[in-house]
């Protein structure tokens, strides 16, 4: 379940900045995107006359780019603008509901890491309780919804925002285990 680092094909704009970043002196228009599989956070210079929004939806893959001249590279969570950090959060979340059934997958799949670290307890809020509950429910019936999580799993967070909270940390690189980020 431990992913590989892939290559994006689409990213969201979290923000666009029309004349550059101000602080690096920079004057060419230039916007910080993220990636739709692997959420990887990305600087991208949009071709010449075209104008993103907060929620463009942006090829970023090999072939011939409608909107994107080129990829700059990836960036740090820290290096987001505060209007991309702020949006950060909702986009995450719109895109865990669309690949839910990727998510929904994790709890029905995920494995142990070590002897002693299985992959549940790197969700915050997952602790040796509820991961050996999700394991003994997952071997009666496969989960389908983060719903039936909630209802099966006593007291579990909220599935969905453990995923979130999950990923937003992985975006921060302070843990050495990735789940989600690429």
């Amino acid at each position: 379940m431990l992913r590989q680092q892939r290559r994006e094909k689409y990213g969201i704009v979290l923000d666009f900045l029309p004349h550059g970043h101000p602080l690096k002196g920079q004057r060419n228009p230039v916007a910080q995107v993220l990636g739709e599989d692997y959420f990887v956070l990305l600087e991208v210079i949009p071709k010449k006359e075209v104008r993103l929004k907060q929620g463009d939806k942006v090829y970023l893959g090999p072939d011939k780019r409608d909107k994107i001249h080129h990829i700059i590279g990836k960036i740090n969570l820290s290096e987001l603008t505060q209007t991309a950090k702020m949006e950060l959060e909702i986009y995450v979340g719109e895109l865990v509901d669309s690949k839910k059934e990727f998510f929904i997958s994790f709890f029905n799949k995920a494995g142990p890491i070590t002897m002693r670290l299985h992959q549940l307890e790197l969700l915050p809020g997952i602790g040796k309780k509820h991961m050996w509950k999700i394991i003994e429910e997952r071997k009666e019936k496969s989960f389908d919804s983060f719903e039936e999580i909630k209802k099966r799993i006593d007291l579990i967070p909220d599935p969905k925002k453990l995923i979130i909270k999950r990923i937003l940390e992985e975006m921060e690189g302070t843990d050495k285990y990735k789940l989600f980020v690429g």
